[in-house]
């Protein structure tokens, strides 16, 4: 994958409003499709590390999944839900769609193995849970009663 980003800039002139709205528009959609194309980076399982159950590194690029809450590493639960991580995505090809957020040294984004979501997955299998002012609560549906009674909520996702 290429790591580079090259980002050409055209001055326009135009004669009308109506012309300047409409290649402002075209410039918006190109600059969007182009971002879509940098944002969105398919791998191999091969190029996957798990550092928790809500970080994976792709091709060294730190991943955050958006609206996950996992317990940390330093308790049971955290070593459990690292260890359940690293086995379902094990053989599996990873997709990440990035917000372009940044936390840390973390991109943020929602990945998907094979095409299902790997923070909905973690969730429902009771490891983490939904992170509500990030997801919007769209993981919501998906926690257990045993996830609820084991693992404490981080406080920002109250």
């Amino acid at each position: 994958m290429c790591n580079a980003v090259y980002l050409i800039v055209y001055s326009v002139t135009c004669n009308t409003t109506r012309e300047s709205s409409r290649i402002g528009k075209i410039l918006k959609f190109t600059l969007g499709l182009a971002l879509t194309a940098v944002l969105v980076f398919p791998v191999s399982a091969a190029g996957i590390k798990v550092r928790d159950a809500d970080t994976i590194v792709v091709e060294g690029k730190p991943v955050r999944l958006q609206g996950v809450d996992a317990p940390e590493l330093n308790t049971r639960s955290g070593k459990d839900a690292r260890r359940w991580m690293v086995s379902y995505l094990a053989g599996k090809s990873v997709e990440c769609q990035l917000t372009g957020e940044r936390s840390y040294d973390r991109w943020i984004g929602v990945c998907f193995a094979e095409g299902v979501d790997i923070g909905g997955a973690v969730i429902s299998a009771g490891h983490a849970l939904d992170c509500r002012r990030y997801s919007g609560g769209r993981y919501r549906h998906l926690e257990t009663p045993a996830a609820k009674s084991r693992i404490r909520r981080a406080g920002y996702c109250r």
